[in-house]
């Protein structure tokens, strides 16, 4: 697949030129940093989570972790990860695992964690949708496909 066809929509939409970047099938954030050769801290990864009536992707590097306990109090609400039957359905044409940080692409709201190391990255780096290709963008048109996203402080690198 290459990249996923929502986002590639959306990409062109947008009007962000990106290149394609090829890694060896990786399972997780970390490994997929490791195995395309690119800085833990630029690739941004999205985690889907949920409340009683709604989802909510949260953006972050790939080496941080989600300190759920001050993302909760922050949003004033209780928040757990999705099921992978729900990524699914929010994300139809991604492989689980392999979720795309652009939630304003799927009409999923949006929060990232502006502090952390992607806020000063001169690249970006995403999954596409599978686990063998990221998008690579500026960090300014990072930037730009976050300017509708909620901002806030909710993790801490590993």
């Amino acid at each position: 697949m290459a990249i996923a066809n929502i986002l590639k929509t959306y990409l062109q939409q947008q009007e962000i030129e990106y290149r394609l970047i090829i890694h060896p099938h990786s399972s997780s954030s970390m490994e997929t940093a490791e195995m395309a050769h690119v800085p833990g801290d630029a690739l941004a990864k999205g985690v889907l989570l949920k409340d009683e009536e709604s989802f909510l992707l949260v953006v972050l590097p790939s080496d941080y972790y989600i300190e759920l306990d001050i993302l909760c109090e922050l949003l004033k609400q209780k928040v757990e990860l999705a099921s992978e039957s729900e990524v699914e359905l929010l994300f139809p044409d991604c492989e689980v695992g392999a979720v795309p940080p652009i939630g304003f692409a799927y009409a999923v709201q949006t929060i990232w964690d502006h502090t952390s190391s992607l806020g000063r990255q001169d690249k970006i780096y995403f999954e596409s949708g599978d686990h063998q290709h990221l998008v690579c963008i500026t960090g300014k048109q990072f930037h730009e496909l976050m300017t509708s996203a909620e901002r806030r402080e909710f993790s801490y690198h590993i």
